[in-house]
C-alpha cells in the first residue's frame, strides 16, 4: 500500500461511499490550553449545557464544527472522564444500578478511563472532513458490519492482530474517546444508558474509535483493498459493501461471465 497524500475530506469521502456510512466520521481533539482550543473557529455553539455524546451527534449528524469546556457540559460522568473533577462517593452512587454492589461501584467509577485531573481544557468535535486540527481521535458511530470492517482495515495497515476492546458500565462515548486518546489504540464498545438517550445511538449500532494520527492509513487500506479485491466487501469479495449476501458455499446462487 502506496503512502499517497490524502486529506481528511477525502477520506471522510472514501469511508462514507465504500461502507455507506450513515453518519459523518467525527474529528475528537483535545486541548491543554483555552490559548490553542482559540485558535481554532467553531460554527455554533451549544445554547445550554448538554453532552459529550451530544457535541458528537451533532458534528456527525448536523455537520457542525463545535467546540465546549466543562462549562458545556452536564453529564457528570463525562466531567470526571474528562479529568475536568475527581471522582466522588456521590457521583458512585450513579453506579449502583449497574452492578447492584455500592461498594464494588465506587471501584467501578475509579477503573474506569480518565484523563488527567487538569490537563484538558477544551475540547472540539467536528466531521472529519471539516477538522481545522488534526484530531486525536476519530469516531464512527456505525452497525456491527461496518465496524467489522473499519477494524479489518486497520489491521490490514498497521499490522496488529488481534485487537481487544474496552468496555465500560457506562461512558461509552467520553469514556470511549478517552481510553483510546490515552492508550493510542482502536476501540469499540456499545451505546450506554446515557448515549443512547442523549446521545441519539440506535440500538443496532456501536462506537468504533480510531487514533487521529492512524485514520489516513486506515483510509487508504479500505481504498487500496477496494481497488485490489474490486469492492469494499467482506463476506463477498469483488462486490460493494455488503455485497452479494448469500451463502459463500451456495450452489444455487452463482453468476458466470458472459462468452
Amino acid at each position: 500500500m502506496s503512502e499517497e497524500k490524502m486529506t481528511y475530506a477525502e477520506a471522510q469521502e472514501i469511508f462514507e461511499r465504500l461502507l455507506k456510512l450513515d453518519y459523518h466520521p467525527v474529528a475528537i481533539k483535545f486541548f491543554d490550553s483555552l490559548e490553542e482550543a482559540e485558535k481554532y473557529e467553531a460554527e455554533k455553539k451549544a445554547a445550554a449545557k448538554i453532552t459529550f455524546c451530544q457535541f458528537t451527534a451533532a458534528s456527525r449528524m448536523a455537520n457542525y464544527v463545535l467546540k465546549g469546556t466543562d462549562e458545556n457540559i452536564m453529564c457528570d460522568n463525562c466531567l470526571t472522564t474528562f479529568g475536568f473533577r475527581e471522582p466522588s462517593d456521590e457521583e458512585a452512587k450513579g453506579h449502583e444500578k449497574y452492578v447492584v454492589d455500592p461498594e464494588f461501584a465506587k471501584e467501578v467509577l475509579k477503573t474506569k478511563p480518565r484523563m488527567p485531573l487538569g490537563q484538558m481544557k477544551a475540547f472540539l468535535t467536528a466531521p472529519l472532513a471539516k477538522t481545522p486540527v488534526e484530531p486525536d481521535v476519530v469516531m464512527f458511530i456505525c452497525n456491527p458490519l461496518q465496524a467489522y470492517h473499519i477494524l479489518n482495515d486497520y489491521i490490514g495497515a498497521f499490522k496488529v492482530h488481534p485487537l481487544q476492546f474496552n468496555h465500560t458500565v457506562n461512558s461509552a462515548v467520553c469514556g470511549g474517546v478517552v481510553w483510546t486518546f490515552l492508550t493510542h489504540k482502536p476501540n469499540m464498545n456499545t451505546m450506554c444508558s446515557g448515549s443512547y438517550t442523549s446521545g441519539k445511538t440506535e440500538k443496532g449500532e456501536v462506537n468504533v474509535f480510531i487514533p487521529g494520527d492512524q485514520i489516513l492509513g486506515v483510509a487508504r487500506q479500505l481504498k487500496y483493498r477496494t481497488e485490489v479485491c474490486h469492492g469494499a466487501s467482506f463476506p463477498y469479495t469483488g462486490t460493494e459493501w455488503p455485497g452479494l449476501d448469500v451463502c459463500k458455499k451456495c450452489p444455487m446462487v452463482k453468476f458466470k461471465d458472459l462468452e
